[in-house]
């Protein structure tokens, strides 16, 4: 039986023998009738590419903004935050698989709904996180019109596995960005995730151009943590901008890579000076690291925010250092 929250999918085209061909995200599943795309969302039925999980949400909490990760944005603020039951690719070291390459619980949520909640929640706005949201492409465009219209924020934290046409859709409707950017070599995309890098620099791009955009690295032991990778990649992001904030968060055993230790300390402070060296803001995450979770100003070296955990000080009134007065990279109010 379909849900009574179905919809036809955007960006899809239909073949011969009742095959249809998504063009959402760079899989480009061919979906016979009857099946899904390997999102688990995306149903052929009788030739008509339908999204099933419109609305319907895995998991509903209000966390502090810090927890998304984003640092440059709102500091302190609390955000409405909620996610589908899927995910565009197929991550070995996932760190929410039991939501995201499983089946798991709903609660629809409508779009009014979830605005009204983010309201009484006085929350700045609604996150679209845990799991991967752009899989919610057709919910994104009817929800995001009207946080925008209640003077709320909206934040995507994502893969950014999406192909062109609806990124450019899509990201002007955002007001900030999370994206996880798994490594800095294709090998590992295509081995460990069952994807591809240049679509994820694409968005990073097209996104660091509309909206404000941070960036997080899962550092893997032993697969994407040497310094020559961690500064490449480093060095790319400042050839879009040097004031891209870096998120360097330390790896658990999860999933199909559970025999795999947690990342030194060592590992994570090499890795921190590497980006530092082309990137202003830096940061270690998923483990205490002195120093490392401060706002540090790229012009005289004073601390501009104090972090412990997902609580911050803003020393950077409107953005500016306190001590210098160097402009901070950030949305502050």
């Amino acid at each position: 039986m379909i849900s009574r929250n179905a919809r036809e999918a955007l960006f899809y085209e239909k073949l011969d023998d009742g095959r249809v061909r998504c063009r959402l995200c760079p899989n480009l599943c061919v979906v016979k009738e009857g099946s899904f795309g390997r999102c688990m969302v995306r149903k052929n039925e009788s030739g008509r590419l339908l999204t099933l999980s419109y609305g319907n949400t895995v998991t509903v909490a209000t966390d502090p903004i810090e927890k998304k990760p984003l640092y440059h944005f709102m500091p302190g603020s609390p955000i409405l935050s909620i996610g589908p039951n899927g995910c565009t690719l197929t991550c070995d070291h996932c760190q929410n698989w039991r939501i995201s390459q499983e089946q798991a619980p709903v609660r629809y949520i409508s779009p009014e709904e979830l605005v009204e909640l983010a309201g009484r929640e006085r929350s700045i706005g609604g996150a679209f996180t845990y799991t991967e949201p752009l899989i919610w492409f057709e919910y994104l465009l009817d929800v995001l019109p009207l946080l925008a219209d209640a003077g709320l924020k909206s934040v995507l934290v994502t893969n950014g596995y999406l192909n062109e046409e609806p990124a450019r859709q899509i990201i002007p409707l955002v007001d900030a960005f999370n994206v996880d950017l798994k490594s800095f070599d294709d090998r590992f995309y295509r081995q460990y995730c069952g994807g591809s890098i240049e679509p994820v620099k694409s968005f990073i791009g097209l996104a660091a151009g509309n909206a404000h955009v941070e960036v997080t690295c899962l550092v893997i032991p032993g697969l994407n943590d040497t310094r020559e990778e961690i500064g490449k990649m480093a060095r790319w992001l400042a050839s879009i901008s040097r004031d891209i904030p870096l998120h360097l968060s330390r790896f658990f055993p999860r999933f199909r890579m559970d025999d795999r230790p947690p990342t030194p300390q060592e590992t994570l402070e090499m890795a921190y000076g590497a980006a530092r060296e082309y990137l202003d803001y830096v940061y270690v995450g998923n483990i205490f690291i002195e120093g490392t979770e401060n706002t540090i100003c790229p012009s005289c070296g004073a601390d501009a925010i104090l972090r412990s955990g997902y609580s911050a000080e803003l020393r950077a009134a409107g953005g500016k250092c306190p001590s210098c007065g160097h402009h901070i990279k950030g949305v502050w109010s």
